[in-house]
């Protein structure tokens, strides 16, 4: 279901994937720094999340600001919290890349809230961008280290912009119950020698869904 969300003076484009059965919870996604919402990655985990009963809204917003991004994903969770056609439970934020450190200033600019009412039940981070290429003194963690509700990161072993032992550490200092699944030998793109994409989704897609059900109760299917 194709939709526009009214933001500031335009829109963003966004799509449901509707799940067959009334879904209790939803997962809101969005891209990186390049591409948008049809990014293959995104299509793949958005399309699996509704075939296994999650309700998934992913949307576009180009910026390359942080701070526009995550007012973006801001407007876009709270449309989808006062949608009469899908009354939620409650939402995790997922982001690729740069839509993930949007979504993880998000959470924890509501957390700072005083009327934060627990709609948003945790982060999904899939190839976290924790420092830039070679810049591995300048981390970007201090989002990650105010987050209470589980965050789940998907990254590659190999991933240029994450190294595997930064993360471990930066994830040990967390306040948040955290996990880390690693693809092994994937770069930042999820790129891994030998593997087909497809391949590579199927384990992505299965690690964030299991990761859901073991944070609040989804029927398994």
């Amino acid at each position: 279901v194709k939709v526009k969300i009214p933001f500031g003076n335009k829109y963003l484009d966004a799509i449901f994937s509707v799940p067959e059965k009334k879904p209790t919870y939803g997962v809101i996604l969005t891209h990186g720094a390049g591409g948008d919402m049809n990014f293959p990655h995104l299509l793949s985990l958005a399309a699996y999340l509704a075939s296994h009963g999650v309700l998934c809204l992913r949307f576009t917003c180009k910026g390359l600001n942080v701070a526009y991004r995550t007012k973006a994903f801001k407007t876009v969770t709270e449309y989808l919290k006062l949608s009469d056609d899908y009354k939620l439970s409650g939402v995790f934020l997922a982001g690729r890349s740069m839509g993930s450190r949007a979504a993880a200033s998000l959470i924890r600019q509501l957390s700072q809230d005083d009327d934060d009412d627990n709609f948003i039940q945790g982060l999904i981070c899939l190839s976290y961008p924790l420092h830039r290429p070679k810049l591995q003194s300048k981390l970007r963690d201090e989002d990650l280290l105010s987050i209470r509700c589980p965050v789940l990161f998907v990254s590659g072993s190999a991933d240029e912009m994450c190294e595997k032992q930064l993360l471990e550490s930066v994830a040990s200092k967390m306040k948040a119950p955290k996990k880390i699944h690693w693809i092994d030998k994937a770069n930042h793109g999820m790129a891994v020698k030998g593997r087909t994409t497809d391949d590579v989704m199927e384990e992505i897609n299965a690690k964030v869904f299991s990761w859901l059900r073991e944070n609040v109760e989804l029927e398994h299917k």
